[in-house]
């Protein structure tokens, strides 16, 4: 007979599954409506939050912690303190931020005196004005008035009583409007002499009045004692115009010519033609 033979019983196995598997698995899908919604939920949320920052910086903006409380003003020289805020319409009470810096900027420039200006807001009420001015530099004679004028050929001003300053004569005006560049027919001569005005600030020479009405102009120190030559001569010579100034002086001399040419020529003729 055939021997029987018995096998031991296999054991079944048995497969586990993660608790969040089974979460993925037996979770029901998401229908595109409900996606749809959710994103428009979180987009009104953001929304509403950008709404209350905005709404509460707006309202700490215009609080009385950034009203003007000081305005200081600086580098002004013709104008006062007081005339430079009264040009601007900046009062102290108001909002730091009521006011356009862009605006009262170009305003101020405006003014033929003022070149440049800068505006700041400080923290804590304070607006900060800096101007840098043009300076009077030189007048020309215009019928029984003086138009002012810059370093740089600007007109300024038109002022009734005679100015300090020295004195261009003998020049043909062609336009003459304040805040732009004096236009004079002799406009080689004018450009020569602008700058001539410019080299003598750096030493001691002093030229009260120049005049144009010849082919060379002439310089004067005194009434009676003048240099002759072009502006661009005089201006290169001046270093030697300085010494012979200068010794004319010891001994005195307030009267006579000085011919200035190129190459430090200079003669000096007592004798005024």
């Amino acid at each position: 007979m055939d021997e029987i033979r018995e096998f031991p019983a296999m054991e079944t196995a048995t497969l586990e599954i993660p608790p969040q598997t089974q979460e993925e698995i037996y979770r029901p899908a998401v229908s595109g409506k409900k996606k749809k919604k959710r994103k428009k939920k979180r987009y009104f949320l953001k929304f509403c939050i950008f709404c209350l920052l905005c709404t509460g910086g707006y309202f700490f903006l215009t609080s009385e912690y950034f009203n003007v409380t000081a305005i200081d003003v600086s580098g002004n020289e013709f104008y006062t303190r007081a005339q430079l805020i009264q040009m601007t319409g900046i009062q102290t009470g108001k909002n730091l931020f009521e006011f356009d810096v862009s605006d009262i900027r170009d305003k101020l420039l405006e003014d033929p005196y003022i070149k440049n200006v800068k505006i700041r807001r400080v923290p804590m009420g304070t607006v900060r004005i800096v101007v840098t001015e043009r300076v009077e530099y030189a007048a020309v004679p215009y019928g029984e008035s003086y138009v002012l004028l810059d370093k740089e050929g600007t007109v300024l001003r038109i002022a009734e009583d005679a100015p300090t300053l020295p004195l261009l004569l003998g020049m043909a005006l062609v336009e003459m409007t304040p805040g732009k560049a004096l236009v004079v027919e002799q406009s080689y001569l004018f450009t020569d002499t602008l700058e001539l005005l410019e080299t003598m600030e750096e030493h001691e020479v002093y030229f009260k009045k120049i005049d144009f009405s010849t082919v060379m102009v002439k310089a004067y120190i005194y009434d009676t004692l003048y240099c002759e030559g072009a502006p661009g001569n005089i201006r290169d010579n001046m270093e030697s115009v300085e010494k012979l100034l200068y010794e004319l002086y010891q001994q005195e001399v307030t009267h006579g010519v000085i011919k200035v040419g190129k190459d430090n020529y200079l003669s000096f003729n007592p004798v005024i033609e």
